[in-house]
């Protein structure tokens, strides 16, 4: 079973608040790697839960880390 620290597990919840702040503000490459980054460590902690619920959000979060790194860079 994987689990991950109180202390880390509010750092991810943390870096995706930060993320979503700073793609309100007008970072979007930035967020989108916070918010990504986040979800994944909470995905990988919740290792323990039914197939779906365990690939879903972390498929997610790689997508969504591609998207980041593939955005122009006037974004």
């Amino acid at each position: 079973m994987r689990t991950i620290s109180e202390i880390r597990s509010q750092a991810a919840y943390a870096g995706i608040a930060i993320g979503v702040i700073f793609g309100v503000c007008g970072l979007v490459r930035t967020g989108a790697i916070l918010i990504a980054v986040g979800t994944g460590v909470i995905a990988l902690s919740h290792w323990e839960k039914r197939r779906i619920e365990r690939y879903l959000p972390l498929a997610i979060a790689i997508v969504l880390l591609g998207l980041a790194i593939a955005l122009p860079k006037g974004l």
